[in-house]
């Protein structure tokens, strides 16, 4: 925030539920109360329990879901009647690289984010005056993995999402911030 307003800008934050309708419907219309429009929602969300199928982390996988998938698409929800009436506005999904490949122990996190790729795709086919933009990079956060439940996937959840194959056969570390795969669609 501090960086926006060095600029002249301004910047506003708030604590925001994803998986919320209700609480994601006050964060867009304190945003166009604020500001008096909205011009980008940025979906960003994620969890990343790691851990086999086999066993049955039914409620990992669950609020994943309500996470991952739910919570993008309660952004889109409140955000794109506003997006129709000012006939502009733009989505700028995330879906990290689990979107491309699947990998050992985080099979039902690889399903949320291809879900993501496929919802943005969706958008951007539906939309003509609103912008819909993917943004896919590596496994970002080192921290992200730790939200594995066992002690043995803790300690190799670092190995099980492999490091990030750059252009030109360059591996760079999987907690870069973006690894240049930006997809841009719409108009």
């Amino acid at each position: 925030m501090d960086f926006g307003r060095a600029r002249g800008g301004s910047a506003e934050c708030c604590a925001l539920d994803v998986t919320s309708l209700e609480n994601m419907q006050a964060f867009v219309e304190f945003a166009k109360d604020k500001f008096g429009h909205i011009d980008v929602i940025v979906n960003n969300t994620g969890l990343m329990p790691l851990s086999k199928l086999e066993v049955l982390k039914i409620d990992e996988w669950n609020r994943m879901i309500n996470v991952n998938i739910r919570g993008v698409l309660h952004g889109i929800a409140v955000a794109l009647p506003t997006f129709k009436q000012q006939h502009s506005g733009q989505f700028v999904n995330l879906f990290l690289i689990g979107g491309h490949a699947v990998y050992p122990t985080a099979t039902v996190y690889c399903a949320t984010k291809y879900a993501v790729w496929a919802i943005s795709e969706g958008l951007r086919q539906e939309s003509t005056a609103i912008r819909v933009t993917t943004i896919s990079p590596g496994t970002a956060l080192p921290n992200l993995n730790c939200s594995a439940q066992s002690p043995m996937l803790k300690r190799r959840s670092g190995s099980q999402i492999p490091r990030t194959s750059y252009p030109g056969g360059r591996d760079r570390p999987g907690d870069l911030v973006c690894d240049q795969a930006v997809r841009r669609c719409g108009c």
